[in-house]
């Protein structure tokens, strides 16, 4: 069976037009498809895919698309259409997607429209994605989605296709929480959750990730580790990959037939003027009229660059039918008549515009003539126009003036930095390159190529499908595995043949069911006999590794021949020894923690708190189910934003929110007992603060982990309930006494 990947947009990377019954088409040439072309071409990064499928909506009507079908051939893609009604679509794609989305995601929130019929179309217009793939996906084909149009995509494809591999690349900026959380909750919530149904989540930079992250914290309430989150069952794998372009296209065009041609044009329409050169779609992220405005104060600062300089501006059309598009081409159309009026001459026009589009050949040229490329947007996920400048630039000559509110700005850090909102910092720095020496130029422009020839558009997409089938491997560890007869036969027969053997047992929800009042849980003789039994085996360490504190393991348990370690690896009492610790308790945050406990204690019955040596632990397991939840939603936001500048962590645990100095976890605790001389291992528990036991021990091919309870974990197998668990410790104890 072929080896399948379907690539998921918006649009299909085909531009259709229909005029007078018939129809033109041409294929797209924009960033994505040179991308997802460039990487299936290469046999040696494309992951092995045989067959590439390309869903999108086509910019026409089924009967359209019929008759042109035929002209749709492509070595590279087999295109899906995805047909939407004309209403539905401009309420998803004018509405929702460009209307709300990419506002709020661009910091524009004042932009914002919120139409609940909006983003009823929006959900819709997902949905007939959904329906159009789900007749020709199968569980071994890979999705990549790509952008904030289809959010909730990845979670309907993963409801229907549990086991299918999906990656999601988001191509604009993700907000900070405190933007994205002026959406209405239920969007943010179904946003969140649809992105959450991928495999892989990638954005631009490591800031976007960041956002995205804290936004499921504090929306969503789950927390990630190292990037990686853990969302119903599954893993989930948030990273950043910073998109580029074809660096070859771009640097061999410079030599290019017609550009050269072009460029020589230029240069004797321009003579000896200095050009600089920007070119943008018409939106109002782009800070076009700041440009201008800087522009303008460079002449009025400079008054020697009169007639001497001239800036080409192309502003590519762009969501004519959005009011806030048309009033930003209103505005910059006036302002340059103004300007060019003002400041010109009979025989100098400051600005030369273009409202329209530049083919390949002309673009390349501009890049190549101009002096100066000014770049300024206010916020952009990434900007490859920035690294189309740079790769074109074969001369290795030019200056790059470029927004620090680009994502390229993260990688071209020897361009001249601005903020886009700083209009006299905008225009010292138009000097400034002006005037750059060529040595300088070349410094700069060399270190520039370097980076984006190195991370180029095939290492993007190598890289990103690398990172995916990492992260399915590591799911493929993560899932819920029954301890079965033969592989409890397994499992015994290795503790038989054992010579030196370690046991790490968890103690609540492991050995002992949870109860009402943690004061409850004392072992009961079965335990007590279970744990003698195994501890006072010679060839056996036992270790009971608790979230207890010291004092109450010491009651319970002290009197037996077993170890002990106190609050997930705080403390350590080795069997008959005393208690020590390399951990020091910290009061200075524990009154204040406390505090902020307290005040839940009161807004929801039947919670209470209790201190540790190391930490300070609220309960909510007698509480009201919803009640419960939604004050440990409520108290782990608010400890996760007083905790972020202190030392410490925050853990959620069975129905608790635990606070605790960092640096102390179960997989650190063992780090420091494994000894190489073990035959065996056996680690047993139940709760998230156990999944850092169970990776330490994942690749030791001696180890045996399980986990109780039916989630998925790192964990080699689980069992129901601590009464299974009890059992198979028991007939462990057994058999060493059968053998004796």
């Amino acid at each position: 069976m072929s080896k399948r990947l379907f690539v998921i947009s918006n649009r299909l990377p085909v531009n259709i037009t229909v005029s007078n019954g018939s129809a033109d088409v041409t294929e797209s040439t924009g960033g994505l498809v040179t991308a997802i072309s460039s990487f299936i071409n290469n046999a040696q990064v494309n992951d092995g895919f045989e067959e590439t499928y390309w869903a999108g909506v086509p910019g026409c009507n089924s009967s359209t698309w019929k008759k042109i079908a035929q002209q749709l051939v492509n070595k590279e893609f087999h295109y899906v259409p995805v047909f939407i009604k004309k209403n539905i679509y401009d309420k998803y794609y004018n509405g929702l997607s460009n209307s709300t989305i990419w506002p709020i995601f661009h910091y524009f929130p004042s932009y914002a429209e919120y139409n609940s019929d909006h983003y009823e179309k929006y959900l819709l217009s997902n949905e007939e994605f959904f329906n159009q793939l789900k007749r020709q996906l199968k569980a071994d084909d890979t999705v990549w989605i790509h952008d904030y149009h289809l959010l909730p995509l990845a979670s309907m494809i993963r409801k229907e296709f549990p086991e299918i591999t999906i990656g999601f690349f988001l191509h604009i900026p993700f907000p900070c929480y405190e933007v994205f959380r002026i959406i209405p909750d239920k969007w943010q919530k179904d946003m969140l959750e649809g992105m959450l149904g991928a495999d892989l989540i990638g954005f631009h930079t490591m800031d976007y990730a960041s956002h995205f992250l804290k936004s499921v914290q504090l929306v969503l309430g789950y927390e990630n580790d190292m990037h990686i989150v853990q969302y119903k069952n599954r893993l989930v794998k948030v990273d950043a990959f910073p998109i580029s372009i074809d660096y070859t296209k771009f640097s061999e065009a410079y030599d290019d037939e017609q550009v050269v041609q072009v460029r020589d044009t230029l240069k004797k329409q321009f003579g000896t003027q200095k050009v600089i050169f920007s070119v943008d779609r018409l939106d109002y992220t782009k800070g076009v009229h700041n440009r201008l405005r800087a522009f303008e104060k460079f002449i009025e600062s400079n008054p020697q660059y009169r007639e001497q300089v001239i800036f080409v501006m192309v502003v590519v059309p762009s969501r004519d039918a959005i009011s806030k598009y048309a009033e930003r081409k209103k505005m910059i159309d006036e302002y340059i008549g103004n300007l060019n009026s003002r400041i010109g001459t009979i025989n100098w026009q400051p600005v030369i515009y273009q409202y329209n589009t530049l083919n390949f050949q002309e673009l390349v040229a501009m890049y190549t003539a101009c002096d100066l490329a000014l770049i300024t947007p206010l916020r952009d996920g990434m900007n490859l126009v920035a690294k189309e400048f740079v790769a074109s630039r074969k001369d290795e000559r030019g200056v790059l003036v470029l927004s620090e509110m680009a994502g390229a700005a993260k990688e071209l850090s020897e361009a001249l930095a601005i903020n886009p909102n700083d209009i006299e910092d905008i225009a010292e720095k138009i000097r400034y390159g002006l005037e750059m020496e060529e040595t300088e130029q070349h410094q700069r422009m060399t270190k520039m190529r370097t980076a984006i020839r190195s991370y180029d558009v095939v290492a993007w997409a190598s890289d990103y499908f690398a990172q995916l089938k990492k992260i399915r491997n590591r799911q493929h560890a993560f899932k819920i595995k029954l301890l079965d007869t033969v592989s409890r036969n397994e499992l015994t027969g290795c503790y038989q043949n054992a010579a030196s053997r370690l046991i790490l047992l968890d103690y609540d929800g492991t050995l002992r069911p949870f109860v009402a009042q943690p004061s409850q849980a004392s072992p009961g003789a079965e335990l007590l006999h279970v744990l003698m039994e195994l501890g006072e085996n010679p060839e056996n360490d036992v270790f009971v590794i608790s979230g207890r504190d010291s004092k109450t393991l010491e009651k319970w348990l002290g009197h037996l021949p077993v170890n002990l370690i106190s609050e997930h690896g705080a403390g350590i009492k080795y069997k008959h020894g005393e208690w020590y610790s390399d951990a020091h308790p910290s009061v200075e945050w524990r009154s204040l923690i406390c505090s902020i406990m307290e005040h839940y204690v009161l807004r929801c019955s039947g919670s209470f708190i209790e201190l540790k040596d190391f930490s300070v632990v609220w309960h909510f397991r007698n509480c009201e189910a919803d009640k419960g939840m939604l004050r440990a939603t409520e108290l782990y936001n608010e400890l996760l934003d007083y905790t972020n500048s202190i030392d410490i962590q925050v853990i959620k645990g069975n129905k608790i929110i635990e606070v605790r100095t960092k640096g102390i976890n179960k997989g650190i605790a063992i780090k420091k007992i494994i000894k190489d001389n073990y035959d065996f291992i056996l680690a047993c528990g139940d709760d998230t603060t156990d999944e850092d036991m169970f990776l330490q021990l994942s690749e030791n091919p001696k180890a045996y982990t399980i986990k109780v309870g039916m989630s998925a974990s790192y964990a080699k197998y689980n069992v129901y309930d601590p009464g299974l668990m009890l059992s198979l410790l028991g007939s462990l104890g057994a058999d060493v006494y059968e053998s004796r």
